[in-house]
């Protein structure tokens, strides 16, 4: 089991004024860190990045998201499809080239843009399509699949476990790796731990979020985020648990996940008392 942390927590896009942080984060203990690649433009920041965090000696997986409708997969509009299609094919270029091994994130659709109805068959068909066409590039760089199923307030299309398994099973026969997070299961499963239960029995479990239930740190709310460590370890996993908590450091991603105050007193209290959190309930589970 590896622990690490999404810098969403400070910045949309890592750069050099956070070194500081990451070696404080290599210093407290983590193994890696989750890195927004949002901005693709410039393949050779992630290159750079990467040799930083090779120094460090922190390993690292990705989050990304799609940028707005003009890129949607569910669109109606082939153009939008296929503009999304190459965005997600630029996405992992970059992530490739800052050596990430995860591709997490809800990249199925913009956040917050709703069609005020259930999901379509429709909607899930173009999106799989857009996803079949870019999982060979995704598998060739050595990059797994993280797909995340988010809350109904930020997306429509996966809100839950058992969406985002007939989901992968739409996708087809090599399916597609979801992402668990404990803040979307706390609001959208009835029993996030049967959820969790059925999504590793299911294959397609290849990464988890440990995230609270206010997004402020880790056991300091009512997430079943214990439960969920243990649960993990007597399943077998072994590979990441990701802290995920917001502030207001990046303001369009606040606004879209609908922070709206204060949860923590200070991105050191989420990142110490979160590690100290996982690494003892693993070693005592």
């Amino acid at each position: 089991m590896k622990i690490g942390i999404n810098m969403l927590l400070w910045t949309g896009h890592v750069t050099e004024q956070h070194i500081p942080v990451l070696e404080a984060l290599k210093r407290t203990g983590f193994d890696g860190i989750e890195a927004p690649v949002f901005d693709v433009s410039d393949e050779a920041h992630y290159r750079w990045l990467g040799g930083i965090l090779d120094d460090i000696g922190l390993e690292r997986t990705v989050v990304a998201i799609i940028p707005d409708e003009a890129h949607s997969p569910i669109s109606p509009d082939p153009v939008a499809r296929q503009r999304g299609q190459d965005h997600l094919r630029r996405v992992i270029d970059c992530s490739a080239a800052l050596g990430g091994t995860v591709l997490a994130g809800p990249w199925f659709q913009p956040l917050g843009v709703f069609t005020g109805d259930r999901p379509s068959d429709a909607e899930l068909d173009r999106c799989a399509d857009v996803h079949r066409a870019v999982l060979p590039h995704m598998r060739a760089a050595g990059i797994t699949a993280g797909l995340e199923p988010l809350n109904r307030f930020e997306a429509h299309l996966l809100n839950t476990c058992e969406q985002a398994i007939a989901y992968a099973q739409r996708v087809g026969e090599d399916g597609i790796g979801i992402l668990y997070d404990t803040f979307h299961a706390n609001i959208e499963e009835k029993d996030p731990l049967a959820a969790l239960h059925a999504l590793h029995a299911s294959g397609n479990l290849t990464h988890v979020h440990i995230s609270e239930n206010d997004r402020g740190a880790p056991g300091r709310g009512h997430a079943k985020i214990r439960e969920t460590i243990v649960a993990l370890r007597a399943l077998g996993y072994d590979d990441w648990l990701t802290i995920e908590a917001f502030g207001r450091g990046v303001p369009d991603l606040a606004a879209a996940t609908r922070v709206w105050r204060d949860f923590f007193a200070s991105e050191e209290e989420v990142y110490t008392e979160g590690y100290d959190l996982i690494r003892h309930t693993w070693d005592g589970a």
